[in-house]
């Protein structure tokens, strides 16, 4: 049976203080309290429904928060700053010196920094495997290791990751499975599949309109309250904190997404099966070629599809950069990092994205320099979008 988790999303009922429909927003970075000792209470995290300071917590944000762990079926969840201020708190909080991850190998460009580059500073270190073999995943398990890590579609390979079959292997080895699901809202739900934290960039899909950055972990209250601890959470001390004002701008949009990604979804598919006709080398998991395509749609909330992302191979760099500046120039979408815009936008992920990540890694991992990541708009005419596209290839002898 398909989960439909967008309906939890719209059975959640809130109202302002005044009785509007949105919640009201709270505008302020401290709180008055009416005794001393309710403050104390508060700050030993005793005291439920007291708010203290807006970094530790805020109405805006806990509703927030109450909406996304509703549509990842998990028990609550922790708004903040940015992607990577969910993602780095996260691996801080469930490894201290000396402990080791096991992650994907193909992953954002900042999370793949953060783990290769920065962990070790603090005794952390990284394996990066290819996350679709389990038996390759399970060879580089050591006693010290603590986390799984993967994200649900990879960035920028499109990459599908076996939720199932890693939190079974994260099960018997008493492991954490996390799993950021930037690129599948809805379409997929980690949670539902065995993963015991889910991350997401709020900056993408389920923001939607490329005017903020956000993120959200996804967990136990139990986890949750740890990374809150005034004494040793990471998101406390660390102090990726959302502005409420975006928490109540990212809570408008959600309630759009489950209407947004179908569309996002439709167009991708259509234009996929339009570019693998015209012999060009194209990856996305609708299609049957994709090499995880029964994964995903064994994993899958059917109403929701395959999702908006796809890549194609162009076979250079610059047939790549030349293709992307004239699409921008035919209003075709625009050459931008990021996903999740009602436009399209496209780039060349082993220069932009991806640049983190060594050019011999790049290439091990099958990031050639003509690919071009694209992240699929809401285009109500996607055939005259796909004749446009085709006849830009055309010009420049890629078909």
């Amino acid at each position: 049976m398909a989960f439909k988790p967008a309906n939890n999303i719209q059975d959640l009922q809130y109202f302002g203080e005044f009785g509007g429909v949105n919640p009201s927003i709270s505008d302020s970075s401290t709180y008055t309290f009416l005794s001393a000792k309710t403050m104390f209470d508060t700050f030993e995290g005793n005291a439920d429904g007291c708010y203290l300071y807006s970094r530790h917590s805020s109405p805006s944000n806990l509703y927030l928060g109450e909406a996304l762990a509703a549509m990842e079926g998990t028990e609550t969840a922790t708004v903040t700053a940015s992607g990577m201020g969910a993602i780095t708190p996260v691996i801080m909080q469930l490894c201290h010196a000396g402990d080791h991850v096991v992650s994907s190998r193909t992953i954002y460009g900042g999370t793949y920094a953060f783990l290769k580059n920065f962990a070790p500073k603090l005794s952390i270190n990284t394996t990066f495997v290819d996350i679709t073999k389990l038996d390759a995943v399970e060879a580089a398990i050591t006693k010290n290791t603590k986390v799984l890590y993967c994200e649900t579609v990879s960035n920028p390979l499109l990459e599908v990751a076996d939720i199932r079959g890693l939190s079974e292997l994260a099960k018997k080895y008493n492991l954490q499975l996390v799993v950021d699901n930037t690129f599948s809202p809805l379409s997929i739900s980690p949670a539902k599949l065995g993963a015991d934290v889910v991350i997401h960039s709020l900056t993408k899909f389920i923001n939607g309109s490329s005017d903020t950055v956000g993120g959200v972990i996804c967990g136990t209250q139990e986890f949750i309250d740890t990374l809150r601890n005034v004494n040793d959470g990471a998101c406390m001390l660390l102090g990726a904190t959302m502005d409420s004002l975006r928490a109540a701008s990212i809570l408008k949009n959600l309630r759009t997404l489950h209407i947004r990604m179908q569309q996002h979804s439709k167009n991708a598919q259509y234009l996929a099966e339009k570019f693998e006709n015209d012999g060009l080398k194209t990856v996305y998991p609708g299609l049957q070629s994709h090499p995880s395509h029964k994964t995903f749609k064994n994993m899958m909330n059917d109403k929701y599809g395959y999702g908006g992302m796809l890549t194609i191979d162009v076979g250079s760099l610059d047939k790549a950069n030349t293709l992307m500046e004239m699409m921008q120039d035919k209003n075709l979408g625009y050459l931008a990092v990021s996903l999740g815009f009602y436009k399209t936008l496209f780039s060349a992920p082993g220069t932009s994205t991806s640049s983190e990540i060594p050019e011999e890694e790049q290439q091990d991992m099958g990031l050639s320099d003509g690919l071009i990541r694209f992240s699929i708009g809401l285009d109500a005419d996607i055939e005259r979008t796909y004749n446009m596209m085709h006849t830009c290839m055309k010009v420049l002898h890629i078909l």
